[in-house]
C-alpha cells in the first residue's frame, strides 16, 4: 500500500464505518481526528489524553450521566447529537448548578454511514459551543453489525453548584407553586411523526435546547425559595410529577386549562393515540416554587427566550395518597398516574 493510500482522508460522503474504526490503530486515530476532534475541537482534546484536567469555580460540583439511543437518529428540530448535550446540560442545571465540562462516548454500528456520523458529530459541536459548555473527553468503540441500532450516544456532565443552593425531589411542600417553562409534547410529536413517516399541516420541531441560562436566571430571583427543578423527559409531565410526589409525599392539585400545549400537537396526540402530559419534553423543565417567591420566578422566566410561555400550572397539597390531580373550569377532574406512560416507544 502507498503513502498516499495509508494517509487518504475518511469519504464522508459516501464511506462506511468499519471494525478497523473501532480496534485502536490508525484507523481509529483517523476517525476520531477527521470527526469528532474537527466538530468538538477545543484546548483539551487537542492535548490527546484519556482525561482531561481542569480548574473549577469555589462551590459545590454536581455530576450526571445518561445515555442516547433514540430513534429515528435525525428528527425535526434535532438528532441525536445535539440531543445528548442538551439533555445532559439540563441534568446538571436542574440541580441549580453552572454545567462547566461534558464527556461523550460513542458506540457505532459497523456499516454506519460516516456522512451520518459526521452530521451528528457537528451537531454536538454546534450544540455545546452554543451553550458554552465543552466536550473534553471521549471514547470511541465499533461493534459488529446488529449489535447497535446505528450509533449510541453517552455522556456526562459535571458543574459546579453554590454554596447555599440545594434542590432536590423530596423538598416540596404543602402549598408550593408548580412552574412549566413552556409548551408539552413538541418534542416527542417531532420524534414519532419522523418515524411513523406522518405529514401533518403545520411543521412540529423539537423543543430541545440546553437550558442552564434559563435556570440562572430563576436561581438568581429566587434563590433558596426554589425547592426543586427537573426537566420533564421520559414519561412526560405525568411521570415526573408523579415521581416528584412520591418523593416529597405530598400530591399536586394541576388546573389543566393552563397547560400549555399547542394545537397541533394536540391533533397530533389525537391522531397517534397518545396524551400530552405522557409525551417527552427535552427543551422544558417545571419548577417548584415557595409560594412568596413564585411571582418573581414566573417573571424571570419569561424574560428569558426559553420561557416567554413559561405559566403557574398548580400547587402542592396535603395528600396522603400523593395523587397528581388534573382540574378544569367546568368541575371536571382526572388523576394521572405513571401506568399511562409504560407503554410508550422510546422518544429520548
Amino acid at each position: 500500500m502507498s503513502a498516499r493510500q495509508r494517509h487518504r482522508k475518511l469519504d464522508l460522503v459516501a464511506g462506511r464505518v468499519e471494525l478497523s474504526h473501532g480496534a485502536g490503530g490508525r484507523a481509529m486515530a483517523q476517525l476520531i481526528a477527521e470527526v469528532f476532534h474537527a466538530a468538538l475541537d477545543n484546548d483539551w482534546l487537542r492535548r490527546g489524553n484519556d482525561q482531561s484536567a481542569f480548574d473549577v469555580e469555589a462551590g459545590r460540583m454536581v455530576m450526571t450521566t445518561d445515555g442516547y439511543v433514540i430513534s429515528p437518529l435525525f428528527f425535526p428540530g434535532g438528532d441525536i447529537g445535539s440531543l445528548s448535550v442538551h439533555g445532559t446540560i439540563n441534568d446538571v442545571a436542574m440541580a441549580g448548578a453552572k454545567p462547566l465540562y461534558l464527556s461523550a462516548s460513542f458506540i457505532i454500528e459497523e456499516g454506519f454511514p460516516l456522512a451520518d456520523l459526521n452530521r451528528i458529530a457537528d451537531s454536538m459541536g454546534q450544540a455545546s459551543r452554543e451553550a458554552g459548555v465543552p466536550v473534553i473527553t471521549g471514547d470511541t468503540k465499533v461493534v459488529e453489525r446488529g449489535k447497535a441500532d446505528g450509533v449510541f450516544i453517552s455522556t456526562a456532565g459535571v458543574g459546579v453548584l453554590p454554596h447555599g443552593l440545594e434542590l432536590s425531589a423530596d423538598k416540596a411542600r404543602p402549598g408550593d407553586k408548580l412552574l412549566l417553562s413552556g409548551s408539552l409534547g413538541d418534542h416527542g410529536v417531532a420524534v414519532m411523526s419522523r418515524r411513523q413517516n406522518l405529514a401533518f399541516d403545520t411543521n412540529i420541531v423539537s423543543d430541545s435546547a440546553a437550558l442552564h441560562g434559563l435556570v440562572a436566571d430563576m436561581v438568581a430571583v429566587a434563590g433558596a425559595s426554589l425547592r426543586v427543578m427537573r426537566d420533564p423527559t421520559r414519561g412526560g409531565l405525568a411521570a415526573t410529577l408523579n415521581e416528584l410526589a412520591q418523593q416529597s409525599r405530598v400530591g399536586f392539585r394541576i388546573d389543566e386549562d393552563n397547560l400549555p400545549i399547542k394545537p397541533q400537537v394536540a391533533a397530533a396526540c389525537e391522531l397517534l393515540g397518545l396524551d400530552p402530559l405522557y409525551v417527552a419534553n427535552e427543551g422544558k423543565l417545571v419548577a417548584i416554587v415557595a409560594p412568596d417567591a413564585a411571582e418573581a420566578a414566573l417573571s424571570a422566566m419569561r424574560r428569558h427566550p426559553l420561557g416567554r410561555e413559561a405559566t403557574i400550572i398548580g400547587e402542592a397539597v396535603e395528600d396522603e395518597h400523593r395523587f397528581v390531580q388534573m382540574t378544569t373550569a367546568f368541575g371536571g377532574g382526572r388523576i394521572v398516574d405513571w401506568l399511562a406512560g409504560d407503554q410508550l416507544p422510546r422518544i429520548c
